[in-house]
């Protein structure tokens, strides 16, 4: 990290935003640092740390749209990884699944000596890894991030049309476009079993884009293919997975 630490806020309540900046200016005398920028969203925070790189995030957790352990999880794609504090109303017994991961929090309201405590930690902080962030999530992910050219694309869920494992990655397949994702298409199962409907081992569909089944002749799958609303592709179903079809027919899928 720099010497003048350079630090990005992120909450969902102006006045909190407020409060924030207050509290470190307080705080600059003692730990030199620069607040580069702020956001009220997740999405409008990848955006801005893009193109103004911040080696310490500050941020919210309840947030609408993304809260701030999706946002975490984004973050881990940007060139220039910051190091991240989360900021919480959530119990004394809550934040102990923080402690157990070794990621620093802050409870509001924030306290002046708190805050300088955190700001303490931050250059040894270390980063917060995927599996930690998942582990704490109470909910799936809204979006799907993909480093590309110096950038951080963040594609909604309800956009994916299939998640289709190849080689080393996945495709994400959405009506306008394709992406690789280095994710397992296993643990993209465990986290989306209720959008994703399994058809082979190599093939999650979204269940609100499935438009039904017909007969195919791909030689070594099974008899069907699904078809999907707004895809040209018709994916096969392997013998294995036979049972969606069923299930899909007595209206369970």
């Amino acid at each position: 990290m720099t010497a003048t630490l350079r630090v990005f806020l992120v909450d969902d309540e102006p006045p909190a935003l407020n409060r924030l900046q207050d509290i470190l200016a307080d705080c600059r005398a003692e730990f030199p640092h620069e607040v580069v920028g702020t956001a009220q969203n997740g999405p409008e925070a990848i955006e801005k740390l893009v193109q103004q790189p911040a080696d310490l995030v500050l941020t919210d957790i309840n947030m609408p749209g993304m809260n701030g352990l999706e946002l975490a999880r984004h973050l881990g794609r940007l060139h220039h990884r910051p190091a991240v504090i989360f900021c919480t109303a959530f119990d004394e017994f809550a934040v102990q699944a923080f402690e157990v991961h070794a990621l620093d929090y802050l409870l509001k309201p924030i306290r002046q000596e708190r805050l300088a405590a955190a700001l303490a930690r931050a250059r040894e902080l270390p980063h917060a890894s995927t599996d930690a962030l998942a582990s704490l999530a109470t909910t799936a992910r809204r979006y799907f991030s993909v480093a590309e050219r110096g950038r951080v694309r963040l594609v909604p869920v309800d956009s994916v049309l299939f998640l289709k494992a190849e080689l080393k990655y996945v495709t994400l397949k959405t009506r306008e476009a394709e992406f690789l994702l280095e994710e397992s298409l296993t643990q993209l199962e465990a986290e989306f079993g209720d959008r994703f409907l399994r058809i082979h081992r190599n093939c999650l569909i979204a269940r609100n884009k499935l438009q039904g089944f017909e007969r195919g002749h791909e030689e070594g799958e099974g008899h069907w293919m699904a078809i999907l609303d707004g895809c040209a592709e018709k994916l096969p179903v392997s013998r294995r997975q036979a049972h969606v079809v069923r299930e899909f027919r007595r209206g369970d899928a």
